[in-house]
């Protein structure tokens, strides 16, 4: 069911209950396949809430590829890894005529925005955002690259949050507004745009964390 797309990245899956049935297996048997794709990190689950889909979904490439981030160079070194594939990504994905593509962009920038001002971490839907817009581009190799380095950028994304030297709120604020404006550059075909707001984005991650570019 996840690998045919049922369900969106950040999407909650049904109860414990519906899937059970749905599937034909017990609660017991379920649970062990729910406790599988948590180690794999396909799933999350949220207390009181449910599971939800991971970003990317089971059909990544393996993430073993680049390794753990090791250092604060290798964190450094790895968002302007970043910014040389999403500044790219980001443009093709403006120029793309695949209309339920760009749609899966704005529904990520959507869910993000639900989940900060539920005061939820967001990490889950922020990557998922990115992923779409690669997955936009058109170029399955932009898409992969972004899945392979799915933990790193889980990783990276919390530390800029635990050690920004902005406040939380400011930060989310800025952070949201940096989403809005790549997610409106891309719906309205502005290459140009969607290039400048992605760097303008990365950038602002760098600064956030080390203080300067």
């Amino acid at each position: 069911m996840l690998t045919n797309g049922e369900f969106a990245p950040a999407e909650r899956l049904p109860s414990e209950e519906k899937l059970a049935r749905q599937i034909g297996v017990s609660r017991p048997v379920l649970r062990q396949a729910l406790d599988k794709l948590r180690s794999e990190e396909k799933i999350y689950s949220r207390k009181g809430s449910g599971h939800y889909v991971s970003a990317p979904s089971v059909e990544s490439a393996p993430a073993a590829v680049y390794g753990a981030l090791a250092s604060i160079a290798d964190v450094r070194d790895f968002l302007k890894f970043r910014m040389n594939i999403e500044i790219e990504s980001a443009a093709l994905a403006a120029e793309s005529t695949d209309e339920e593509a760009i749609a899966q962009i704005s529904l990520a920038h959507e869910k993000m925005s639900e989940a900060l001002a539920n005061r939820l971490s967001g990490i889950e839907e922020d990557l998922a955002f990115h992923i779409a817009i690669a997955r936009a581009s058109g170029n399955r190799f932009y898409a992969q690259t972004m899945d392979s380095v799915a933990s790193q950028m889980r990783f990276s994304i919390r530390l800029i949050r635990d050690l920004s030297i902005k406040p939380t709120v400011a930060r989310t604020s800025q952070v949201l507004d940096e989403h809005r404006e790549i997610e409106a550059a891309i719906r309205e075909r502005d290459p140009q745009r969607a290039r400048r707001a992605m760097e303008a984005h990365l950038s602002g991650g760098i600064r956030r964390l080390f203080g300067a570019d």
